[in-house]
């Protein structure tokens, strides 16, 4: 019989299995991390666009910044430590073809100023109300949903209690985003950009819950840039992973989770070497082994989500570019005229949007008041452009005449609002690409869509039916974004200790306890 080995293997160096190869190192496992890229990050990644200049191609907004203070404490470290950290005083500048730019700020007070100048008072009155709703609709989430291991509707009502009840009946769970946000704004302007954030775990508000709003309370309670990037959020939870002992094998393409004795034993990789592990962490699409790309015996441990369920896909450009005829900040954001027929045509047609809102991350600007041009010397500016566009990257990708037009009408949409765009070096990257980079997704971003009120449940957890096998990322519950896919992999951290710790060796007693911890890319 194979004895235990105290090793766990954690594929993918994603940011969930880097918060889960931290907890685990930290509290003395042997944690070894598979990764079949060169670098980790997984979707939190870096495009190289020209000589010494290198984009940040994923997530770039560091929200929740709890969740990492959490992170490093219990590894007996400082966040500020090791990342640098810079507040948003300015959260995004919107623009609309048919008129209008406002911006909204990290100050409540602010932004309705803002909104009253552009809507008139009672829109500023309506979001205020908003503001307070989304505050209560995260106040009722946040212990018995999002730091919860596994919560079910009749987990989240008994945690809550009858007090509670009434707070989480409060996140309108079963009204739509879209009509929600109807109840506080007139204009449809605004229901356009609050409605956006149905986009940021890859839904569509039309379809997406009311409960959705909790990411306006988010982005309240703070907004940071991180100096050097978001990839240096993933560089530093591997520093210190590695520091408590964790090893990070790169071009280590995991193949097959084997199987014996009903319980993981170990990992298969491309090279037919075998890696013997106590317990295997996947931070990948839970598709990826719902659909069998890790081996047949690891296929029936996690229910198979259906093709129909995907969330988003973007198509990308990453680019050097001069910016004319439009102020540009950190975060800005040109929003299409028919929200609806974008939608129809991400969802219901499955093809790139006629007309897509583009957002563009501008990262040689600041985020704040001050910085309405490129930080430093001039000349062109690194910048991210990205629409959405629906997850068929293996199935029916966008074809290149359909991207051409896609391209075409993005940037045309961009100089109707001001913005003039001279490319220079650009990498772009649509479906196809990201089902390359994350098989058995289509090329989806957030694992499923949040539509409907029972989506959010319907995520696996960190625990699978095979044991000594778990989930984590944005695909595992609590969702997608940088935050929740962090979470997900210290849930499940905290699930393998406690489902591992009564039969450790005798070499690694010095295992301590864990506790359960306290959604994007986001734009």
């Amino acid at each position: 019989m194979r004895q235990p080995t105290g090793r766990v293997a954690v594929i993918g160096a994603g940011i969930g299995g880097l918060a889960a190869a931290l907890d685990l190192s930290a509290r003395g496992l042997e944690v070894v991390v598979l990764e079949r890229a060169a670098a980790p990050g997984g979707k939190m990644r870096e495009v190289a666009v020209g000589p010494g200049a290198r984009v940040d191609a994923g997530p770039t907004v560091f929200t929740m910044r709890w969740v990492f203070e959490e992170l490093f404490d219990a590894a007996g470290a400082s966040l500020s430590d090791h990342l640098t950290l810079h507040p948003a005083s300015v959260l995004a500048r919107h623009a609309w073809t048919s008129g209008g730019r406002l911006d909204l700020f990290a100050d409540v007070s602010r932004s309705a100023e803002a909104i009253g100048a552009f809507g008139g008072p009672a829109e500023a009155r309506g979001f205020r109300a908003f503001c307070d709703r989304a505050r209560r609709v995260y106040r009722a989430l946040e212990g018995p949903f999002i730091r919860a291991p596994r919560p079910t509707p009749f987990s989240l009502a008994a945690t809550a209690g009858p007090s509670g009840v009434a707070g989480l009946m409060g996140a309108s769970p079963f009204s739509t985003l879209w009509r929600a946000l109807g109840e506080h704004f007139r204009d449809p302007r605004l229901r356009q950009l609050f409605g956006r954030y149905a986009t940021y775990c890859g839904s569509s508000p039309f379809l997406a819950p009311a409960t959705l709003m909790l990411v306006a309370h988010v982005e309240q309670e703070g907004v940071w840039l991180v100096e050097g990037g978001m990839h240096r959020l993933a560089r530093a939870v591997e520093a210190l992973a590695e520091r408590r002992g964790a090893i990070f094998r790169y071009g280590a393409e995991a193949t097959e989770i084997r199987v014996e004795n009903g319980r993981v034993a170990g990992v298969m990789l491309s090279t037919e070497e075998f890696v013997a592990a106590d317990a295997v962490v996947v931070n990948a699409d839970a598709a990826a082994v719902a659909t069998g790309l890790f081996g047949p015996k690891a296929r029936n441990a996690v229910p198979r989500a259906e093709r129909r369920d995907r969330s988003l896909s973007a198509l990308t450009w990453a680019t050097l570019a001069e910016a004319e005829g439009f102020p540009l900040l950190r975060h800005t954001v040109f929003f299409s005229d028919d929200y609806a027929a974008e939608f129809d045509d991400l969802f219901n047609r499955g093809r790139l949007p006629a007309a897509p809102t583009t957002y563009i991350c501008a990262q040689d600007r600041g985020a704040g008041d001050g910085h309405p041009a490129p930080l430093g010397k001039g000349g062109p500016e690194r910048l991210l452009c990205l629409v959405n566009a629906p997850a068929t990257g293996d199935t029916s990708p966008p074809s290149p005449a359909e991207i051409e037009r896609c391209e075409t009408a993005t940037f045309r949409l961009l100089e109707t609002c001001g913005l003039t765009l001279r490319r220079r070096e650009t990498v772009r990257t649509g479906p196809a690409e990201f089902e390359r980079l994350f098989p058995a997704t289509g090329g989806a971003l957030y694992g499923r869509a949040s539509h409907g009120w029972a989506a959010s449940f319907a995520r696996p957890g960190a625990r699978t039916t095979l044991p000594g096998l778990y989930l984590a990322g944005g695909s595992a519950h609590p969702g997608a974004g940088v935050p929740m896919a962090a979470l997900s992999g210290r849930l499940a951290a905290a699930s393998l200790v406690s489902d591992l710790a009564p039969k450790a060796p005798a070499s690694t007693k010095r295992w301590r306890g864990t506790a359960t911890p306290g959604g994007i890319w986001t734009r």
